[in-house]
Parts: C-alpha cells; sequence; structure tokens
C-alpha cells in the first residue's frame, strides 16, 4: 500500500543533503568513479621504459599515444598529485550532481572527459611544435575543474532557489554562468600572467573585470521578483542541513584550484607544466557541457519534485 502524507509541511518540505546524497547515490557510480584512479595507479606500476613508451611524443604522434599519455606518470609525487586532485574535483563534483539532481550529466561529462578529452587535447597540443614528451592527467583534471561552476549553478538552483519553477536552462545560475566563466578565466589569466602596464599583464585583471560587469548587468536586469536575493540565499543556505558546507566546499575548489593550476612559474624538476592544455581542458569542458545546459537538454525532470512528497511503500 503507498501513503502520501496531506501535510502540507511534511510535502513542501525538502529533504536534508544527506537524506538526498544517500537516496541517490549508487554503488555503480563509486564504482565508475574509482576506476580512473586505480588505471592511473596500474600504469604507473608498468616499468618506466613502458610508460616512456605511452608518452605523448610531439615530433612523432600516434593515436595510441595520444589517448595513452594522459595516464601516464613517470614520477611517484606526480601521479599522487594528480589523484588527490582528482579525488577533490570528481568527487565534490559529483556530490554536487547528485544533490542537484544531475547525475546523468555528471556522467556524461566524466565519460566524455575519461575518453574523449585525451584525443582532443593531445591534437590541440600540435599548435606548438616542440620536441618533448607530454604525459600526466592534469590536463583531464582541469576539465572536471571546469565543470564544477556548472554544477555549482545545478545545485544552486535545485537546493537554494527561492522557489523558482523555471527549468534550469532559464534558472538564474545559469543565466549567471558566462559571467562566472569570464571570472574564472580572469583570475586564471591574474595567476599565471604576472601583473603589469604591458597588455600581457592586464588580460587577466581585465577579463576578470569584465565578468564582473556582465554578472552584475545580468542580475539587475532580471525582473526583481525572479532577481536572486543575498539575504534570502543566506537565509536559506543556513536553514538547510549540510547544504551550506557542500556549497562552501565546491565554492573554495572552484577558486583555490586554479591557484595549483596554474602557477606563475610553470617550470619544474625535470620538465615545464603545460598550462597551455590546462587552460584547453578548463575551456572545453565549461563550453560544451554549458551550451546542453542552456540548451536544455539536462532540464529539471519530475524526479526532483517527486522527491520533495513524502511516499511510504508497506
Amino acid at each position: 500500500m503507498r501513503t502520501t502524507s496531506t501535510d502540507p509541511g511534511v510535502y513542501g518540505a525538502d529533504p536534508s543533503l544527506r537524506e538526498e546524497l544517500r537516496s541517490r547515490a549508487r554503488a555503480l557510480d563509486l564504482l565508475a568513479l574509482s576506476a580512473v584512479p586505480v588505471v592511473l595507479l596500474a600504469v604507473f606500476a608498468l616499468p618506466e621504459t613502458t610508460r616512456r613508451s605511452l608518452a605523448f611524443a610531439y615530433h612523432e604522434p600516434t593515436a595510441l599515444t595520444a589517448f595513452s599519455a594522459h595516464y601516464v606518470h613517470l614520477e611517484a609525487a606526480h601521479l599522487l598529485a594528480n589523484v588527490a586532485a582528482y579525488g577533490l574535483l570528481a568527487g565534490v563534483g559529483y556530490l554536487l550532481a547528485v544533490a542537484g539532481g544531475q547525475r546523468r550529466f555528471f556522467f556524461t561529462a566524466f565519460a566524455t572527459f575519461c575518453l574523449a578529452f585525451p584525443f582532443v587535447l593531445s591534437a590541440l597540443n600540435l599548435a606548438v611544435p616542440r620536441r618533448a614528451i607530454g604525459f600526466g592527467f592534469s590536463g583531464v583534471n582541469m576539465a572536471f575543474a571546469g565543470l564544477l561552476p556548472l554544477l555549482f549553478a545545478a545545485f544552486v538552483h535545485a537546493r537554494l532557489s527561492n522557489g523558482e519553477r523555471a527549468p534550469l536552462s532559464a534558472s538564474a545560475p545559469v543565466r549567471l554562468l558566462p559571467a562566472t566563466f569570464l571570472v574564472v578565466v580572469g583570475w586564471i589569466g591574474t595567476l599565471a600572467l604576472p601583473i603589469s602596464t604591458e597588455p600581457a599583464g592586464l588580460v587577466g585583471p581585465v577579463v576578470l573585470l569584465g565578468g564582473l560587469l556582465l554578472g552584475a548587468r545580468g542580475v539587475l536586469s532580471t525582473p526583481l521578483e525572479r532577481r536572486p536575493s543575498l539575504r534570502g540565499g543566506l537565509a536559506r543556505v543556513v536553514d538547510r542541513r549540510g547544504d551550506g558546507d557542500l556549497l562552501a566546499v565546491g565554492a573554495t575548489l572552484a577558486v583555490a584550484y586554479p591557484v595549483v593550476g596554474f602557477p606563475a612559474e610553470a617550470s619544474v624538476e625535470g620538465g615545464v607544466i603545460n598550462l597551455y592544455v590546462h587552460l584547453l581542458g578548463f575551456c572545453l569542458a565549461f563550453i560544451g557541457p554549458y551550451a546542453l545546459l542552456a540548451g536544455g537538454a539536462f532540464d529539471d525532470g519530475p524526479l526532483h519534485d517527486e522527491a520533495r512528497a513524502d511516499l511510504r511503500v508497506d
């Protein structure tokens, strides 16, 4: 027998974040997420000569090494850094996606990043001719970093919106994503290029400022009744159990990870950090999925509304 609560207080109450994650997360999801570090560790266990043969030689590119190079690491420190970064970015991204009802969107991006992006990033790397080899998972990690703002927007719309019933593609958080992209890219430019009066030194701050102005214009052009309320948003963060914590972690990671991915000094012992492939990974992972979100490909379905009902099966 199925019982539906008629108490409007119960029916309209959102489940806590823990309940939402527990009801929607699947063991198969965790298995898929754990496959990446398992593959990275398995490749690292190969002899060094084999690993070097799987790296991408820019002067002798092959389809095999275009893919395999992104799973190759020659030093344990490099491997551990990328595994830790993947755990943070993919882990937090998954939590945001599940809580925001965008599990399908996340795993569509996940499969694309892990299976298709290695070929794309390697091919675009050939635009800069050089006699060197490239390897490491950091370009794919930056793709997960690029996806983070989109998952963040979906989470805010699903969990912290002011009762807005608009589809995800028409929601305020998604409408502000182009401005968010410019802000983050400007932040990246500020980190990677020393600020100076030279044109190159002004790129980051100018793009960042442009993103802030675009975001302000987007908020001010929104009808007052649909305009996001900072006070109301903060109140909902306080009221919703666990949502504020995940919100803070996601925002901190989105701002802090570019500091790791785009250091001012790209030279490291025995090589150079490929900032170009990092930027490609971030930008491509943002632009493609954003086009799908804005186009309505992943608009909220009835599952989100049904999850609000108190349904019991005896």
